[in-house]
């Protein structure tokens, strides 16, 4: 009996770990498997619905113009040097240099500059797209915006690619606006991939608006040599200015507001812009061709765009034969 109960035991034993061995093998298997087709993360372009097409293109317009001004900020040359495939025979961009940048910011914007190619890619690469517009990035264009916000001739006039502190207060003009037009795109996508390309290209915008939010936000409260005013009241008059131009209520606002405008109410700091729930605002294709046109009006080219955007949306204002409307409210 002694020996019937070893082998019982025995065999007992022989097959919990023949079970444990399969479990582990078939675990391991399973593991693999997944390992196998799991996803990065990344954004994967794909078929988006027929409707979303426009939509899509549009904020190449931003794009391009982000693009080759953080390009030629930070190394004096654009999209034709680095990615000339992207630009599908547009016409090169005027007035464009390279910024006298210290270390920090030309980290930065070297960063931006990249990453902005990157977002050209991702569009193209889901939609069809349109030749890069004729851009007006000259240090006169900007000056033009600068004395406009603050209404008189700044003297010297402005001079975006002069120093750090001046590239950052022209380039704070450009993130926010597309930024912006992705929050209002948002509602009108239905596809699984444009609403994922949307996402990714709004996180990345909105981190590189707050960036630069954030190296200003270190020195609001100094002057902007050789001007009298301080760094907060620069972004103060350009965001009242686009404010203006748009035909909105308040969906800019600069580095410091009434307290009322604030956080909840308790803070007058503004190191992000939201509304009274702390949410980014949103515009309209409309509003945010009257910012960069400079004109107030979508149908009136001018800017840093003198012969308008491209793509249907930005086409469709300028031509009589177009009904001009917010399409997107």
């Amino acid at each position: 009996m002694a020996s019937y109960a070893v082998c019982c035991r025995f065999l007992a034993f022989i097959c919990l770990h023949f079970l444990v061995f399969v479990c582990v093998s078939e675990g391991a298997a399973e593991l693999k498997h997944k390992h196998k087709h799991r996803q990065d993360g990344g954004y994967r372009p794909g078929p988006v619905q027929a409707t979303e097409i426009d939509l899509l293109e549009f904020p190449l317009n931003l794009e391009y113009l982000e693009a080759e001004f953080f390009l030629f900020g930070a190394f004096g040359y654009g999209l034709d040097q680095v990615a000339p495939e992207l630009v599908s025979g547009g016409p090169p961009p005027t007035g464009a240099v390279k910024a006298h940048l210290d270390p920090l910011v030309q980290d930065v914007i070297k960063q931006f500059a990249y990453q902005e190619v990157g977002h050209l890619r991702a569009i193209k690469a889901t939609v069809k797209g349109f030749p890069r517009p004729h851009l007006d990035l000259s240090a006169q264009q900007f000056a033009k915006v600068f004395d406009t916000a603050f209404h008189t001739k700044l003297n010297p006039p402005f001079d975006p690619y002069a120093n750090s502190v001046n590239y950052l207060l022209a380039s704070y003009v450009i993130p926010y606006v597309g930024l912006t037009g992705y929050v209002g795109a948002n509602a009108h996508l239905r596809s699984k991939t444009a609403k994922r390309l949307l996402a990714g290209l709004l996180g990345v915008e909105s981190g590189q608006d707050a960036v630069i939010r954030t190296l200003l936000y270190r020195i609001k409260d100094e002057k902007v040599a050789p001007y009298k005013y301080t760094v907060a009241e620069f972004t103060d008059r350009l965001s009242t200015l686009r404010n203006q131009l748009g035909y909105t209520r308040t969906v800019d606002e600069g580095l410091v507001v009434k307290k009322s405008l604030g956080a909840e109410g308790m803070v007058e700091g503004n190191i992000l812009a939201g509304d009274k729930y702390s949410v980014a605002y949103g515009r309209n294709p409309a509003q945010i061709l009257r910012i960069v046109y400079s004109s107030g009006n979508e149908s009136i080219p001018g800017g840093i765009f003198p012969h308008g955007g491209g793509g249907n949306i930005a086409k469709g204002f300028l031509s009589p034969l177009t009904p001009h409307r917010d399409l997107i409210d």
